[in-house]
């Protein structure tokens, strides 16, 4: 018999995974080229050639031990100093390798937060809508998840909002910026404006605050877009990086957290990152890929593909009367659904064949998301499909 806790998520499990195994599911039946799958966030840009270069350099050319022993559970600490220097030169901080824990992906790294900063009943913040795996993450440490809204024209943080929201018991916030599901990027007035709240309610409750940037799209932007560098802007700071999008890497589980060095209890929070990854499973990120990235910290992907996909399915869903915030960064759209049922206008989608995911599960429904990581052929070919679900409501 499973845990009573089990029981709960698995009734409750991904609603974008359900998608995706529902595009296999009708791909049987009408043929993949005539299913139009944008449920799942997986990259669809080749990796930069460099990787599979180094894969094999690495492999033929270093002592097996160095590349699939163990090591420190925070990761190799060449490796991190790597990064480091890199971040420092591309974002001017000052860190170095013991600011940084190689992770299991964005997602490894925001369980070893967890892991380190919540007590039972301890809550964290979040701004809907938000990546629903958050809810899961802070329920594994038996934390509470509060949800803040934002303003649907232009998904900023309420500010007033925050402020009403954190209490005694408010142990971190989680932004995630460039933003799934919208696309949306947090300016630095915005990071700034956030900053100022956190610091006066610290003072004003004698706790302190963490403010967790979940930045596994942090390189996808468009039309230079800048993403604030949150190490500079607050105290007590940490972000969780991956480079599943960032170089197309999603299946490596790869990726890091960083930590602010004047945060409070810096030592101790590095050494229980350290523990947090051995004990919760992962015991280090993979000892190959962290070798890898080491080698192609300048290494891209071709964003302009992902900006061709945006500006052909935006422009088209606008002319056809459908609202939407134009997305700045990642590679999601959030267009607000004409009924305010939003999970009933993602099945009539799929009578066109269309997978889109509703934006019920961000925590912001009357919403539904579009992840256009696909080819552009496709993209092109469901344009018809959308028409015809754009006139379904129209005949309403």
């Amino acid at each position: 018999m499973i845990s009573n806790k089990m029981k709960g998520l698995v009734a409750t499990s991904s609603v974008i995974r359900a998608m995706f195994e529902e595009g296999k599911r009708l791909s049987d039946i009408y043929g993949e080229e005539n299913v139009f799958d944008f449920s799942l966030g997986n990259p669809n840009v080749a990796p930069p050639e460099n990787i599979k270069i180094e894969i094999n350099k690495i492999l033929n050319e270093t002592a097996p031990k160095l590349v699939h022993g163990y090591m420190n559970n925070s990761g190799y600490e060449d490796v991190r100093s790597k990064i480091a220097d890199f971040l420092n030169e591309k974002h001017d901080v000052n860190i170095s390798s013991g600011n940084i824990v190689m992770t299991c992906g964005a997602a490894g790294g925001l369980n070893i937060l967890l892991k380190t900063l919540l007590n039972p009943d301890d809550e964290v913040i979040v701004f809907a809508p938000f990546f629903g795996e958050y809810k899961n993450y802070v329920n594994n440490f038996d934390g509470k998840l509060v949800v803040v809204s934002t303003d649907i024209d232009n998904f900023e943080p309420d500010m007033q909002g925050l402020k009403d929201k954190i209490n005694s018991k408010t142990k971190a916030i989680i932004i995630n910026s460039p933003n799934n599901p919208t696309g949306v990027v947090y300016s630095e007035e915005v990071i700034q404006n956030l900053a100022k709240v956190l610091y006066n309610k610290e003072e004003e409750l004698g706790i302190s605050i963490y403010l967790i940037a979940d930045e596994p799209y942090r390189e996808i932007v468009y039309d230079n877009v800048f993403v604030p560098y949150i190490l500079k802007y607050y105290k007590n700071s940490f972000i969780g990086y991956s480079y599943s999008k960032s170089l197309s890497l999603p299946g490596e589980r790869i990726g890091y957290v960083v930590a602010n060095t004047n945060m409070d209890d810096f030592e101790d929070i590095m050494t229980s990152l350290n523990v947090a990854n051995r004990i919760l499973g992962f015991v280090n990120a993979p000892s190959l890929f962290q070798r890898v990235i080491a080698n192609c910290l300048d290494a891209e992907v071709d964003v302009s593909i992902y900006k061709r996909n945006r500006d052909i399915l935006y422009s088209h869903l606008i002319k056809i009367g459908f609202k939407c915030v134009k997305p700045q960064g990642a590679f999601y759209l959030f267009i607000r659904t004409p009924i305010a049922d939003d999970k009933k206008f993602c099945e009539d989608a799929k009578q066109f064949n269309l997978l889109l995911v509703a934006g019920s599960a961000f925590g912001c429904p009357g919403h539904a998301r579009l992840s256009y990581c696909i080819d552009y052929k496709r993209i092109q070919n469901s344009l018809p499909a959308f028409d015809k679900l754009a006139k379904l409501y129209e005949d309403k």
